[in-house]
């Protein structure tokens, strides 16, 4: 029974409770730390009492009358001051490792939000140089979170907002022209051997753009680094196993359009005003420190409208939610985003989510790593892949809530023993994996043998399953929170438990031992714990290796 079934259980046994009647509350189940105390527990006759004007004990007990005796349970007691610990019976909790097998890569899917059209940016980085290190950790936490939310049941598009208008833009193509020519690079332009290579690239390419006059070179230099740039930057996130469904271009937003016709939804709702020769949006109708600027009293568009444009174009192209996924320097945008969806129309506590990443830091024997080769004073994407992999820099950037400051030890991610995180979970799956192979080589077809899930009742199988059942309510958890290191840190309980498993539960005979139904449902646990691994891992990004 997984905990979903015993959540319905209990909710109907609540409406054969007399006293209450009518009174509804949302039941929960969770593992007692102390599996003394049961599979599970519930506190919702603590949650009703006082609406019940009875005692938690006296209604615990009522509750527990009207479980007692339902199929799948073994026993109801209660506990403290009103808590109803529940055992299942070894069957209905054994019979959850076939249910798991059966659903295969399905297993651990909800409904929770489905017909939600959620879009994801994600990165959203300048096309001027490789992917920092602050990128790297959402290129792996936004893509963890894109695959949770679709487990999940969200329509999910995957969006990088490509920031290719502005002075950025025109300081990348001077600093390319620039070393093209062997000239200084202008002040505040781009350095590092990247621009160099990039330079001689575009030469090669097209000898002619040195002939080119002056106020047409630079351009021409801007947009060939541009087109060059921005597929390296692609080139490494396919790399990563970062993919997106949409490369949104900043110039197409006012190119299009779409600036005028967010600027006009805008003026609909009555928020925007004229001061001072400027068109501005006035935020402080809802929290933002103060009103924002639209359009200088020049005629120049502010970087804002873009954002507001950007919003409005979001919401028009149908998506209910937009997360935006923004670095540590961005806290100010908070109030500011939620200010334009408020202006927009739209309710800022649903439909628009941002995000907060915090800083990412490397060290090396003990020494923080601050340069790179090829993009001089930082790090980049390629470094970390470079030093540890992909495998070990997703999981590890995953694992760690985003909104806390990391640390990433790379001698420690090489390392292949316990310690390593992302090892002890891909060797999870590879022993699994290779216990599955010996039960084959030994001639054992687990999979059309009889499967009696009530012989898993070893304390060790009891907590494993238990721990195997608690997958779907973790993928909804990290959904709703939008929190997918839950995924990560839950996939080492799961490693943990199985290792501790298989330590104390054999799985194959030995020697002339013959086959008995103990080893058949021992094997489709073994089989269970690897398609949790298995999923749990796809939804991280991360292989899961059949061998290591």
């Amino acid at each position: 029974m997984t905990p979903d079934a015993l959540t319905e259980v209990i909710s109907a046994a609540l409406t054969r409770v007399p006293e209450i009647e009518g009174i509804t509350a949302e039941v929960r189940v969770d593992r007692p730390k102390n599996r003394d105390h049961g599979d599970y527990s519930t506190n919702i006759a603590m949650v009703l009492a006082t609406r019940a004007g009875l005692a938690p004990r006296d209604l615990a007990a009522k509750v527990v009358e009207q479980l007692r005796g339902q199929a799948g349970i073994e026993a109801v007691e209660i506990a403290g001051p009103g808590f109803i610990n529940i055992t299942l019976a070894a069957d209905s909790a054994g019979a959850i490792a076939h249910s798991i097998v059966e659903q295969g890569a399905d297993y651990g899917t909800i409904d929770a939000l489905q017909g939600t059209a959620l879009n994801l940016e994600f990165i959203s980085a300048n096309p001027t140089g490789p992917l920092h290190l602050g990128h790297t950790r959402w290129a792996a936490v936004g893509d963890a979170m894109a695959r949770v939310l679709a487990a999940a049941g969200a329509e999910v598009t995957r969006e990088f907002y490509v920031n290719d208008r502005g002075v950025q833009m025109d300081k990348f193509g001077q600093s390319l022209e620039a070393s093209a020519r062997g000239v200084q690079v202008p002040d505040g332009g781009y350095q590092g051997d990247y621009i160099h290579d990039l330079a001689r690239t575009i030469v090669q390419d097209d000898p002619a753009i040195l002939e080119l006059p002056e106020d047409r070179r630079w351009v021409a230099f801007r947009e060939a680094g541009y087109a060059l740039q921005l597929q390296q930057q692609k080139d490494v996130l396919d790399n990563f196993r970062t993919h997106f469904d949409v490369w949104y271009s900043e110039r197409s937003l006012h190119e299009s359009g779409a600036v005028d016709r967010g600027m006009q939804k805008l003026r609909e709702e009555g928020h925007v005003f004229e001061q001072d020769g400027a068109v501005w949006l006035r935020t402080t109708d809802f929290d933002d420190d103060k009103d924002r600027v639209l359009i200088k009293a020049d005629g120049e568009l502010t970087y804002f409208a873009s954002d507001t444009a950007y919003y409005v174009n979001k919401r028009d192209r149908g998506f209910d939610v937009c997360v935006y996924l923004l670095g540590a320097d961005h806290h100010g945008y908070v109030n500011r985003l939620r200010a334009v969806a408020a202006c927009a129309g739209d309710d800022p506590d649903y439909n628009i989510e941002i995000l907060i990443g915090q800083l990412v830091k490397m060290f090396k024997g003990g020494q923080e790593v601050r340069l790179s080769k090829r993009a001089g004073a930082m790090v980049t994407l390629e470094d970390l892949v470079d030093e540890v992999g992909v495998d070990a820099a997703r999981y590890t950037l995953i694992r760690y809530p985003a909104d806390s400051p990391l640390t990433m030890d790379l001698d420690l991610l090489v390392q292949r023993t316990n310690d390593n995180p992302v090892y002890y979970v891909q060797y999870a799956h590879a022993r699994i994996s290779s216990v599955l192979r010996n039960a084959a080589d030994l001639g054992i077809d687990w999979r059309t043998a009889e499967f009696d899930p009530g012989l898993l009742e070893h304390e060790r199988e009891s907590a494993l399953l238990g721990v195997l059942a608690e997958f779907p309510r973790i993928i909804a958890t990290a959904a709703e929170l939008r929190e997918p290191h839950r995924v990560a840190r839950y996939l080492e309980e799961v490693a943990t438990a199985y290792h501790k498993f298989y330590d104390s539960c054999r799985v194959l005979p030995r020697n002339d031992e013959e086959l008995a139904p103990l080893h058949i449902a021992r094997l489709w646990l073994c089989a269970a714990s690897r398609q949790v691994v298995a999923n749990g891992l796809d939804l991280c990004g991360v292989q899961a290796p059949e061998r290591m």
